[in-house]
């Protein structure tokens, strides 16, 4: 690529970042934050629940004054750079860390991995599953009558053992908050990807990671098709 001229964005990191704007507009529902969708950027209306973003681009150049005005963009803040294009050093952002969008085909179902997967369909399953997630006071009971959201969980023995959150969007369903507690990352994706196929079958699987859960995707048949960094307001 020559020098000067920007590496042409993947169409399945746009349609991955979409569904990730979906998914917080969700859980900010949940919250009760207003959030809207512009053409460059997902933004909400006040600061979002614990470890999500204030806003989540949707274009690889939007344009970083205008997703500022929309914001509250005081100390604490963080916006999901969809393309790694911005730079917001200037406006007193750092950057927190840096991702890639995954993406995978259908799954066939198919799990070896030894592991009891589930959907969660009441609260007492949910807060057994937020206990175990770490994070389980922004993932409200309401969540569950969502169509186009399933919370699973994999279980050995009676003890839960691994987690995740689908969420569907019109031509994918995004895969988020993975967790292990006893089960390894190996067993974890393989029975999450089935899991998930099974509650949306015919559809894409997208999402995004870094470091050991990256190459742990990637093992379970996951492709890397773009970066994103996420910046934070100290």
């Amino acid at each position: 690529m020559p020098e000067g001229i920007a590496a042409p964005v993947d169409p399945r990191a746009v349609i991955a970042a979409r569904n990730n704007a979906d998914w917080c507009a969700v859980v900010c529902r949940m919250h009760h934050v207003e959030t809207r969708f512009d053409d460059d950027a997902w933004v909400a209306s006040r600061r979002t629940p614990p470890l999500y973003p204030d806003a989540v681009t949707l274009s690889p150049h939007p344009s970083p004054v205008e997703i500022l005005r929309s914001i509250d963009d005081s100390p604490g803040c963080s916006i999901k750079d969809s393309f790694a294009s911005l730079e917001l050093s200037q406006h007193g952002f750092r950057p927190l860390f840096d991702a890639e969008w995954i993406y995978r085909d259908p799954a066939r179902r198919h799990d070896d991995s030894g592991l009891r997967w589930s959907v969660i369909h009441t609260a007492v399953e949910l807060a057994e599953w937020g206990r175990a997630h770490g994070n389980g006071d922004v993932f409200h009971a309401a969540l569950l009558e969502d169509p186009a959201v399933a919370i699973v969980v994999a279980h050995e023995g009676d003890a839960v053992a691994a987690g995740a959150v689908a969420n569907r969007s019109e031509a994918v369903v995004g895969i988020s908050n993975l967790f292990t507690v006893t089960a390894a990352e190996d067993q974890a994706w393989p029975g999450a990807v089935t899991a998930i196929s099974d509650r949306f079958p015919g559809l894409p699987l997208v999402g995004y990671e870094d470091g050991p859960s990256l190459e742990a995707a990637r093992r379970a048949g996951f492709t890397s098709v773009g970066p994103l960094r996420i910046w934070l307001k100290d």
